[in-house]
């Protein structure tokens, strides 16, 4: 028979928050309930009547509560198969009651690394009884129902309310997949903290998710695993779309190096800049990033370091855009912004990210550090004779941020603290130097005393020599060719001045 009747019950949680309405149905049903230390008192002092484990097992909690169900009496309780004629014999044999419910909150570990414990406190919170219940019960399934967080209390409930305490056997093993589900959670996240990157195994777990419309293209299914609260508070609009959010993880990180600047504002497609500048306001920030692909910018994500005002408010309201990130709002700026129905309006938190990344490559996962690093200017090495003046090296600095964060092979133009044009995604650096200034050309930029910031070296002297004719005479790159001083040579040649990093910033 695949309905079963909760008859007992082991209740064993580190958060009571839920357990009252649950324990009082399970009491009104007539189930036997047993249980020790904090749950036990809290639900006695409901006026419910509990059998201590300790009487069960003939053993109190030890070692400070380190070991409290560890007990033959508690797993053969759980394990023993209600079919299996030997399995009955051996608990009738040693007084062993079957159990047919345990319920189980572990101990938070997670939190507690999260909130920076100590070493100390966060060994105290790896759960030991909570995860072997949660393991042996799940197992069982075909006769024990396992509640294994306070997320199943609310459809646990709901089940014994409207079955008068029976589950059915799709109904076990649903809660027996979501027991696996907390317990490998749980166990990732333990393993992650001690092994902090020594041992090469991939092991990731999120556990909350988001369905998109659709993937990358209609026809693909699509799934954010992570919470967007966590970083943004939502004020308007649609949802979130994948390529929205592919778009706003690159917004957020080119924003990211310019987070203690001057205002500062950026607008991006298809996860690259084409429009950004830092200014005195952000209203002027705005205008000039727009100016820099008015084009481009239809559709795009926008992107402040700075609270958003009206001014730059009633301006963005002129153009179709998907999405404005700020860290904040005035109140009648987001009255205008609210008028677009459509449009996603976020407040972008101040909290930490992830510091590695990952994508899925053929039969496996690529990881890596992220590139973190922004070179500044006191880490220039000027290797022509002519140093660049202070404007100059405020431009290649702010290229070079850019630069950064935008698909290789990407060539960045720059000027006064504005993106004039950038070559992005080309086969060769040529080409994304000639699609730069093609652009920049477009919209009517002169590009004499622009700079030049190159997301790797130079193998040949090319770029430099045509980006000098066009009037650029200040350069930035990683340097590190064979061949440096072929640009370098070309440069003192021609009153160009360059300076190295030694950092190249590759973004495939």
């Amino acid at each position: 028979m695949s309905n079963k009747k909760i008859k007992s019950a082991l209740i064993s949680v580190f958060n009571k928050d839920g357990l009252s309405p649950i324990v009082k149905k399970l009491d009104e049903q007539g189930v036997v309930i047993y249980s020790t230390g904090g749950t036990q008192k809290y639900i006695e002092d409901l006026g419910i009547s509990v059998e201590r484990v300790e009487d069960l097992t003939s053993y109190p909690s030890i070692l400070g509560g380190r070991v409290k169900t560890l007990h033959p009496k508690v797993f053969g309780g759980i394990l023993n198969r209600r079919d299996h004629s030997t399995d009955q014999e051996q608990i009738a044999e040693y007084e062993i009651p079957s159990l047919d419910l345990v319920m189980v909150d572990l101990y938070p570990f997670e939190e507690t690394v999260a909130s920076g414990g100590t070493h100390e406190e966060i060994i105290e919170k790896i759960d030991i009884g909570g995860i072997a219940l949660i393991r042996a019960t799940a197992k069982n399934y075909n006769d024990v129902v396992i509640i294994p967080s306070t997320e199943q209390y609310g459809s646990f409930l709901e089940t014994i309310s409207n079955q008068n305490g029976e589950t059915t056997l799709e109904q076990r093993r649903n809660f027996a997949r979501d027991a696996f589900n907390v317990s490998s959670h749980y166990d990732t996240h333990i393993f992650n903290y001690f092994n902090d990157g020594e041992l090469p195994v991939f092991k990731e777990s999120i556990q909350t998710s988001q369905a998109l419309r659709y993937g990358e293209n209609p026809h693909q299914k699509g799934t954010f695993y992570g919470n967007l609260d966590d970083i943004f508070d939502k004020l308007h609009g649609k949802e979130l779309s994948y390529n929205n959010l592919l778009d706003v993880d690159a917004a957020v990180n080119l924003m990211g190096d310019f987070k203690n600047d001057k205002p500062t504002f950026a607008i991006l497609k298809h996860n690259n800049a084409c429009g950004l500048a830092t200014r005195d306001t952000i209203e002027q920030a705005y205008l000039d990033a727009l100016a820099g692909d008015p084009v481009s910018s239809f559709g795009g994500i926008l992107i402040s370091n700075k609270p958003i005002d009206l001014a730059t408010a009633n301006h963005i309201n002129e153009l179709f855009c998907e999405v404005v990130i700020a860290p904040s709002y005035s109140d009648d700026a987001l009255e205008v912004l609210k008028s677009k129905k459509n449009r996603i309006i976020l407040i972008q938190k101040d909290i930490a990210l992830p510091k590695n990344q990952f994508r899925t490559i053929l039969n496996g996962v690529l990881a890596q550090d992220k590139d973190l690093i922004t070179d500044q200017k006191s880490d220039f090495e000027t290797v022509t004779e002519l140093s660049p003046s202070d404007q100059e090296k405020d431009d290649l600095e702010f290229a070079n941020k850019l630069v950064k964060h935008t698909k290789s092979n990407t060539i960045v133009l720059a000027k006064n603290g504005q993106l004039l044009a950038s070559g992005t995604g080309q086969t060769s650096r040529v080409d994304a130097l000639n699609q730069a200034i093609h652009k920049a050309k477009s919209f009517n930029f002169d590009l004499n005393g622009a700079v030049m910031a190159s997301d790797a070296f130079f193998p040949f002297p090319d770029c430099v020599e045509i980006a000098g004719n066009e009037g650029i005479k200040t350069v930035i790159q990683p340097g590190g060719s064979i061949k440096d001083k072929l640009s370098i040579d070309y440069c003192n040649e021609n009153q160009m001045k360059m300076v190295f990093t030694g950092n190249r910033h590759f973004k495939h």
